[in-house]
């Protein structure tokens, strides 16, 4: 079996709905499980109006959510112009007296709780899998009864009774000619209480489902004709991928690419399933097939870009011939739950990146304790990413001759070889990209 994944640009409107159908119905000899997200904006809408709720403005949250459901209500009568299945029409209803309790309850309370967030963001995927479900004749299986996750809300953690679940649940519905369509991005406690696995996260439940099933193939259908070699705003070059290894795919995602979820590589790579990432209206057209270990040749596989990020450099004479710095250094870090990105040392400094809205603040009161802390913000990283890149004799003076007149901040060479990685002012980023881009990339293929 396979696990086709489509996202909010596929399903916007019906025409789109409709696509997506027809090529459900071609995979049907390979059991396809369909995840799919909620319709374009509609999770953003959710959000409006819960915002609106908690900030006791109730009326307009409920014409957002009476607009919202009637937006639904047109996409399923143009997809089912006979008629609206009486199953289709209960669940409609259902979801609508859902969604109208929980927005009253947030502004009763005047407070939007995480718990509360997650079970009105539900409400978009389960819409649209109902539609869709009905206009394809298929199975219709809520995701909160196999996608067990922790009391995390809004970032659930998966547990692993997702796979005895999912084995239980899905596995007997799916079979050559039929399909089963389920909702991405949302799973449940074992009390049943609605969870969801942060924003991106319908890639990461493909995967999830994928790896639980030992599905052929995760497709991950969206709006390009897979990964590219950079972004194409920046660079109008930048052409498809038609293979990835898994530790690229992972790194080019980490580093700002947009086209996955970081996470959905990960039960993937657990369950050697490849991941394809294909455009919706273009099912004939390249795309990329990302698996485990890629032989290519090539030195450098794409560039990906992210910022603005905040420069960190924590100076102390201590440093000098003392173990234990760094863990101390870290230690900081951890409690405030702050991710660095990138790290360079010298004998009396350690320089590192981090996202930036980091709690600057707490974090500067508590380095300063033991270095002293120089701050830069408004920087961007730009990542070189490829399997052959530290085998490659001259990439390095390759990328360094491209961006000789440009002042490169920081510099760091991935743990896994496979990342160069500048840091720069942000406003050369998409300079710095186009000129890596044409030569290490462009330049290779002439």
């Amino acid at each position: 079996m396979i696990v086709m994944k489509f996202g909010g640009s596929s399903v916007a409107d019906a025409p789109c709905m409709r696509e997506v159908a027809d090529l459900v119905r071609t995979a049907l000899p390979r059991s396809p499980l369909v995840v799919l997200s909620a319709t374009a904006k509609t999770t953003d809408q959710l959000f409006e109006a819960a915002t609106r709720a908690e900030g006791g403005d109730l009326p307009l949250a409920l014409s957002l959510h009476a607009a919202l459901l009637q937006r639904h209500r047109n996409l399923a009568r143009e997809l089912l112009p006979g008629g609206l299945p009486e199953e289709l029409e209960r669940a409609l209803a259902d979801l609508s007296a859902e969604l109208d309790l929980l927005l009253r309850g947030v502004a009763l309370l005047k407070e939007l709780s995480p718990r509360s967030m997650d079970a009105i963001a539900s409400i978009g995927e389960r819409l649209s899998t109902r539609i869709l479900a009905a206009y394809l004749d298929a199975p219709w299986v809520d995701a909160r009864t196999v996608m067990r996750t922790d009391a995390t809300f809004g970032c659930g953690k998966p547990l692993p009774e997702l796979e005895a679940l999912a084995g239980r649940l899905l596995e007997p519905l799916l079979g050559p000619g039929r399909a089963v369509v389920t909702q991405g991005y949302i799973g449940a406690t074992a009390q049943g209480l609605t969870t969801t696995l942060g924003r991106g996260g319908s890639d990461y439940s493909a995967a999830l489902f994928g790896a639980a099933l030992g599905a052929e193939d995760i497709q991950i259908w969206t709006d390009v004709e897979g990964v590219l070699t950079a972004d194409p705003r920046v660079v109008p070059e930048a052409q498809p991928i038609e293979a990835l290894s898994f530790l690229e795919a992972a790194e080019l995602a980490a580093f700002g690419a947009k086209v996955l979820h970081p996470a959905t590589i990960q039960p993937a790579v657990e369950k050697g399933i490849p991941v394809t990432v294909r455009h919706t209206r273009r099912p004939q057209g390249r795309f990329t097939t990302i698996t485990e270990h890629v032989r290519t040749g090539r030195p450098v596989t794409a560039l990906a870009h992210r910022g603005p990020v905040t420069i960190l450099t924590a100076t102390s004479l201590r440093m000098l011939n003392q173990s234990g710095f760094l863990a101390k250094l870290f230690d900081v870090f951890a409690r405030h739950k702050v991710s660095v990105d990138l790290i360079a040392t010298a004998e009396v400094s350690v320089s590192l990146t981090v996202e930036a809205d980091a709690p600057l603040e707490a974090l500067l009161e508590d380095l300063g304790a033991f270095a002293t802390v120089g701050v830069t913000p408004g920087r961007a990283i730009v990542a070189v990413v490829g399997e052959r890149l530290k085998s490659t004799p001259g990439i390095t003076g390759q990328a360094f001759g491209a961006l000789r007149d440009i002042n490169v901040e920081m510099i760091s060479m991935g743990a896994n070889e496979i990342n160069l990685s500048f840091v720069v002012q942000a406003e050369v980023a998409r300079t710095v990209v186009q000129r890596l881009h044409a030569a290490l990339i462009e330049g290779s293929q002439s």
